[in-house]
């Protein structure tokens, strides 16, 4: 039998390899950052043109490489970061496996200009699908500049995979963000098609958190701090009145490194048991620090999942931790049973300034006469000496009191006596609907009942009217006395940005966008001034939970969030005008039976049903 075991080639090799380390233009920024900072570089610059499909460029300032290391850089396994297995367990850098610029070589176009402190030329090195088809001497910059062309030219199945522009424009901020987080003290910037995203100067971490997300989040920010033998925690958590229904601003990172961590998620969520309200998400920026040896960083290709001698332990000092600075920071209710309340400062003399008390004396105070002076103190009546009671009723009588009452001709206020179970206003010929619990709409059909969800019934009605606003493009807004300005952090704005035109057509209506602020000069009927932050919060979520590609889905997941946020609520009472206007509006829908979510509607009970309880 003939040998059917063969070695791959290199470059198919390098495809193979990239398809567990470049997923999508994210995972190329992602790379290039760390390289980046490995370097100990100071600033960095990324530059993308269109979501990194056709570029993606990193330039820093780091100690640059030799022409002989620029070359071995894209061979596979070459490495500057580890010389044993034992260097493993004892890390402090990014990249330690030497595949990631091999893997991007293999399916991309590369150009890398780089030049070390101590030489006066440096190096340009392309490589095209692993081959390098150019290396020479060059005048460059001290540092490293890389760019990524034409991302999976020669790979058209997973080029056709990526999804649309926003989408991946997303992901690369998101992994910006990881970076940019975990070191404040280097200087990061981002160009996208041109137009500046992020400038973010040196600084601290606080101060990097607020340039990423916006001013008003330095206000939500609490201070985690605690060192132990095992563990040291840093970093803010947000003030549990900020947490969401979905994960936003949640960041893990370990020795400076990006993690997703389920098992200390719960440890941070069981800190905020009693705060938030089920269901909801607290939102934290934590630093953990531990012994490298102690953690097992080389389970997964992308590095985002780690291993921990000891996890109980962290588990238990994280918990405690960010619990500690809840209460320390007056977050959490705390009681203390051996404070005396009555030493407390009313609330209204806290920030008066103390008074010294004034003493005053009458002098002319005689305890000896008989009727003593009472000062400025005045009765507002003298008891007659003498007098009986019926004093009092003096001057009260009129000519009406005198007149004699017809006892005969009186009528008394009194319910009618009936036999009905419902109010006089229910008890009308048209009544067809009542409400149950303020969450039911109970309609009586020929064959029996009909029960509606009130809530799922409201999100049917604003879905279809919404989708074809935005479809007919003629949706109805209402103008603002007051236009609101609102503040998003940079990503939200840009998000919105690209929702701009299906949010005009339901009703919005933008005039200015800076950075992190827009305006809202008009708002869709059917909103509430007050309801606009809540209602546009809950559609970024949404859109960042969904990740819609196409623009019809894009357009059905606007539609579905902003029904879910405007429909009314659980509880709330409804006139009998009001039920029956949403009952016939309900079946006026194409799909009256089912929610936008494909939750029922509607339930009927037959009567053999009823009967069946009484027998």
């Amino acid at each position: 039998m003939a040998d059917i075991i063969q070695l791959l080639p290199d470059h198919v090799a390098n495809q193979i390899a990239a398809g567990e380390v470049v997923q999508r233009p994210a995972s190329v920024v992602k790379e290039l950052l760390e390289n980046a900072i490995d370097a100990g570089a100071t600033t960095i610059t990324l530059v993308i043109k269109d979501a990194g499909k056709t570029l993606v460029q990193v330039t820093d300032n780091g100690c640059g490489m030799s022409p002989v290391d620029a070359r071995l850089s894209f061979e596979r396994h070459a490495t500057s970061k580890i010389r044993s297995a034992e260097d493993l367990f004892n890390l402090h850098t990014k990249g330690f496996r030497g595949e990631a610029l091999a893997s991007i070589a293999a399916i991309a176009h590369v150009e890398l200009k780089t030049r070390t402190e101590n030489e006066d030329i440096g190096t340009k090195l392309s490589i095209e699908g692993s081959e390098v088809t150019e290396q020479v001497s060059e005048v460059v910059p001290i540092g490293t500049t890389i760019s990524v062309k034409n991302l999976f030219y020669n790979i058209p199945a997973r080029r056709n995979f990526l999804k649309s522009n926003p989408v991946e424009t997303r992901h690369i901020i998101d992994e910006f963000h990881r970076v940019a987080l975990a070191h404040p003290k280097v200087s990061f910037s981002m160009l996208h098609n041109g137009s500046d995203v992020f400038n973010l100067p040196q600084s601290n971490l606080r101060q990097r958190i607020v340039n990423i997300f916006g001013s008003k989040t330095n206000e939500k920010l609490v201070p985690v701090e605690e060192e132990t033998e095992i563990v040291k925690v840093d970093g803010f958590v947000l003030k549990p009145q900020f947490a969401r229904k979905s994960r936003g601003e949640q960041f893990f990172f370990v020795n400076d490194r990006f993690i997703k961590s389920p098992y200390l998620h719960h440890a941070v969520n069981s800190a905020f048991e009693g705060l938030i309200k089920d269901g909801m998400q607290p939102g934290y920026f934590l630093f953990l620090e531990v012994d490298p040896k102690s953690i097992d960083i080389n389970i997964h290709p992308t590095k985002t999942e780690i291993k921990f001698d000891d996890e109980h332990s962290i588990y238990a000092m994280l918990r405690a931790t960010v619990k500690h600075s809840l209460g320390q920071f007056s977050i959490a209710p705390v009681l203390d049973f051996n404070k005396e309340s009555g030493f407390d400062t009313p609330y209204n003399y806290s920030k008066k300034n103390p008074v010294a008390p004034t003493i005053e004396v009458d002098r002319e105070f005689n305890p000896f006469q008989k009727e003593p002076r009472q000062g400025n103190i005045q009765f507002p009546y003298k008891r007659e000496k003498g007098g009986s009671w019926e004093s009092l009723y003096v001057g009260l009588k009129s000519e009406t009191t005198e007149t004699l009452v017809d006892l005969h001709n009186i009528e008394f206020e009194s319910e009618e006596v009936t036999g009905s179970l419902f109010s006089s206003e229910e008890t009308q010929e048209n009544q067809t609907t009542f409400q149950l619990q303020n969450k039911y709409i109970i309609s009586p059909i020929k064959s029996g009942l009909m029960v509606i969800h009130q809530h799922l019934a409201h999100q049917r009605v604003l879905y279809e009217e919404i989708l074809k606003n935005i479809t007919v493009q003629e949706g109805v807004s209402q103008q603002l006395l007051f236009p609101l300005k609102l503040q998003f952090s940079k990503s939200d704005i840009e998000l919105i940005s690209g929702l701009k035109e299906q949010l005009e057509h339901t009703g919005f209506v933008f005039s200015e966008q800076e950075e992190d602020w827009l305006q809202v000069d008009g708002i869709p009927v059917s909103m509430t001034e007050g309801r606009v932050q809540e209602v546009l919060t809950k559609l970024i979520s949404d859109i960042k939970e969904e990740v819609p590609d196409a623009s019809f889905s894009l357009n059905d997941l606007l539609a579905k969030s902003l029904a879910k946020s405007l429909a009314i609520k659980t509880g709330t009472s409804l006139n009998l005008e009001e039920q029956i206007h949403l009952v016939h509006q309900l079946f006026a829908c194409k799909e009256p039976s089912v929610s936008p979510e494909n939750k029922p509607v509607l339930v009927t009970l037959d009567v053999t049903d009823l009967d069946k309880r009484f027998m």
